[in-house]
C-alpha cells in the first residue's frame, strides 16, 4: 500500500483536514527549521520520486479494476477481473444491486454482501403486503 501524504501541520487545524479528509491536501514543507523538509528520522516523509506505485497496480483495488456501480445496468457490463464499488444509491437499488452481484461472484469493495443482506431483509418485504 502507498503512503497518504499529508501537509505538516494537517492535525493541528480543521481547515486543514482534522476530521475533513477533503481538506487533507499535500503542500511542500518549506521554512529553515522545518524537519520535514530536511528529511529528518522520524519525521513523515515527503512526496518524492521513487513512491509512485508500479504500473501493473496502478488504479487498481485487490489487483482488480474498480467499476462504480449506481443500477443495475451498470452491473451487467461488468467482466470478471472488475471489483464494484457502490455509488450512492438508496437503499432499495442497492439491495437489488447487491442479490445480483452475488449471484453472479462479483466483489463488492466498500460493503459487505452478507452482513448487508441480513440487516436488510425485513426491509425487502413491502409494508402492505398481508402476512
Amino acid at each position: 500500500m502507498t503512503a497518504k501524504f499529508l501537509r505538516r501541520t494537517w492535525s493541528r487545524y480543521s481547515k486543514l483536514g482534522k476530521r475533513r479528509k477533503n481538506k487533507q491536501v499535500w503542500r511542500k514543507p518549506t521554512g529553515r527549521d522545518n524537519k520535514m523538509r530536511e528529511k529528518r528520522r522520524g519525521y513523515p516523509a515527503i512526496v518524492s520520486i521513487g513512491h509512485r506505485t508500479d504500473k501493473k497496480s496502478r488504479g487498481k483495488v485487490k489487483e482488480k479494476i474498480p467499476k462504480t456501480v449506481r443500477n443495475l445496468l451498470d452491473l451487467k457490463n461488468l467482466e470478471k477481473n472488475d471489483i464494484i464499488i457502490l455509488g450512492r444509491i438508496g437503499n432499495k437499488n442497492k439491495i437489488k444491486i447487491v442479490e445480483k452481484a452475488k449471484e453472479k461472484g462479483i466483489e463488492i469493495y466498500n460493503l459487505n454482501k452478507d452482513k448487508f443482506l441480513e440487516k436488510n431483509k425485513l426491509k425487502g418485504v413491502k409494508k402492505n403486503e398481508p402476512k
